[in-house]
């Protein structure tokens, strides 16, 4: 999964534009039945706000439990398919998740693509939304026009987008099955027991953010398109993060949540890893060349090209992070730098061509610019 790790921490869907509609609906509480299709954010001109979500975490805890994560920065918090097996197995709990885990493993392997489908709650309101949207997928066999509500169309459409097949439309349905026990007999207790240890740091990020980044971050966040949008804190991830844009009214970042109010720090370097990408995937496009595109140096180099890039946001908007970041993004690649200054090992460890270091960096200059 290393070399398509970049396209891991945002994504996009050719129908997102059929469900642009939604954005002006109000979400469904959690657990309602109904409701609309969630763009991440719904609510203009409130800015990005911390928050938790169980069922985006379920979601991406069965991935990290279901997929090899041969990224170089991991894609999940590193060991935690291990860490979570264990403690299953202290609680003697086996669920419908490890009954069928080979079965859905398998899966990645012939429908690599089935990989994005991890991106799917971060469309809706609820894990209940989820379900419905499954089943109108399995009963209308992909075609949104076997549906009269505009609504079910979306949904349809939506998920028909990331299960085209029959075949992956039958590995959702068994993956919602298999999710859905894992929750009723051991996510959820999981999950609250590890939100009520880590309140003292999602208060202390929400601080952080609230009272000193936010208003670093802002002129970057509204020159890019990225005004508002849902800033969470999410278990399984580690340095790299999820992030869905849908302009400037529908955004959301899921990074890191520490276990210790000291590494309070570390979602911030996580969004600024991810929001960069606006930047960075312009200096990527262009400063390569289609050979180089297909030929995979790009897929590559790319992971390199957001850490490089994230250091070089802080660098000009909170420069009081940049070491912090740094030292971070060491330590997830398990390299570590003894030297106070850590620039020099950060830049031979994550190596960026100069012609996109330099573009990087003149994109910056602009949007910080405010042209």
């Amino acid at each position: 999964m290393d070399e398509h790790s970049s396209a891991f921490r945002r994504w996009s869907l050719p129908s997102l534009a059929a469900l642009a509609f939604v954005t002006s609906c109000v979400a469904a509480p959690a657990g309602s039945s109904g409701g609309p299709v969630a763009s991440p954010s719904l609510a203009v001109g409130r800015g990005w706000s911390v928050d938790e979500r169980e069922y985006v975490d379920l979601w991406l805890h069965a991935f990290a439990l279901l997929t090899s994560d041969t990224a170089r920065v991991p894609l999940f918090e590193r060991g935690y398919r291990q860490r979570i097996m264990a403690l299953k197995r202290q609680r003697n709990v086996y669920t419908n998740l490890d009954a069928n885990q080979e079965k859905l493993s398998a899966r990645f392997a012939l429908s690599p693509s089935l990989t994005n489908a991890q991106f799917l709650a971060l469309y809706f309101p609820s894990f209940q939304e989820i379900v419905n949207a499954t089943n109108y997928l399995m009963q209308s066999q992909g075609d949104p026009r076997a549906a009269s509500d505009p609504r079910i169309q979306s949904e349809i459409a939506l998920m028909a987008a990331v299960f085209p097949s029959p075949a992956d439309r039958d590995w959702l349905r068994l993956f919602v099955q298999s999710l859905q026990d894992e929750d009723n007999r051991f996510y959820h207790a999981y999950w609250t027991s590890e939100e009520q240890a880590r309140a003292a740091v999602s208060a202390e990020v929400d601080r952080r953010w609230r009272d000193e980044y936010y208003k670093k971050f802002s002129a970057y966040l509204n020159n890019t398109q990225q005004s508002a949008g849902d800033f969470l804190l999410s278990l399984p991830l580690d340095g790299e993060g999820r992030t869905v844009n849908d302009g400037k009214r529908a955004n959301l970042v899921a990074t890191v949540f520490p276990a210790s109010a000291t590494d309070a720090l570390a979602p911030l370097y996580v969004f600024a890893h991810e929001v960069v990408n606006k930047v960075t995937d312009v200096a990527v496009a262009d400063n390569t060349t289609p050979a180089q595109q297909r030929s995979g140096e790009v897929a590559r180099f790319a992971p390199n090209v957001t850490v490089r890039g994230g250091a070089m946001l802080l660098q000009r908007i909170a420069p009081e992070l940049l070491t912090g970041y740094m030292r971070y993004y060491l330590r997830s690649i398990g390299a570590t730098s003894t030297m106070a200054d850590p620039s020099a090992a950060f830049a031979s460890s994550f190596p960026i061509p100069d012609a996109i270091r330099d573009a990087i960096g003149r994109q910056l200059d602009v949007v910080l610019g405010g042209i």
